[in-house]
């Protein structure tokens, strides 16, 4: 029964290992970013086309996610820093409303760029189902990496410099 035990457990351990490691792995070398099309709460409008030449941090997130709010600040110091080297950040709220999320911003101000759901099709795109998830696209269009789950200030500037903007501080 032990040994039942024991190998069921060390199973268990081993899947949510690979299940981890899968989580934060990259997606293929120089996959090119799915065609999109967003628009922030201020009525500015972004395409793959608008972005060229420029590399693009997408954070999905919600107004009721925790680890949202933690990263945020980490979010807009890197929106601010790079913005001046080409950097565009869109913070696209998931599935709430317009209503919703101005409450909160109110509450909560942000300095990047806000994007709804219903203003854009990158959710669905990228399968943002858990928050926040990053995902950074160079300046080729390329999806350059991707990061599901909150990881901190370093990860998110590792994921930035993965298309190119500077890990300097």
């Amino acid at each position: 029964m032990l040994a039942k035990k024991l190998i069921w457990t060390g199973s268990f351990a081993s899947v949510f290992l690979l299940a981890a490691l899968c989580a934060y792995a990259d997606p293929k070398a120089k996959e090119p970013a799915p065609r999109f099309n967003a628009k922030t709460m201020d009525g500015e409008k972004f395409t793959n086309d608008s972005i060229k030449g420029k590399v693009v941090l997408l954070e999905f997130w919600a107004t009721w996610c925790g680890f949202c709010q933690d990263e945020a600040p980490y979010v807009d110091r890197v929106n601010r820093e790079y913005a001046d080297k080409g950097l565009v950040v869109l913070a696209v709220d998931v599935g709430e409303s317009k209503k919703t999320v101005k409450k909160y911003l109110d509450q909560h101000p942000r300095s990047s760029r806000i994007v709804l759901t219903d203003d854009t099709n990158l959710a669905a795109m990228y399968e943002a189902t858990v928050y926040p998830i990053y995902v950074v696209i160079d300046r080729d269009g390329n999806v350059a990496g991707t990061q599901r789950g909150a990881a901190g200030e370093d990860a998110l500037r590792e994921l930035v410099a993965s298309a190119g903007i500077g890990a300097e501080r």
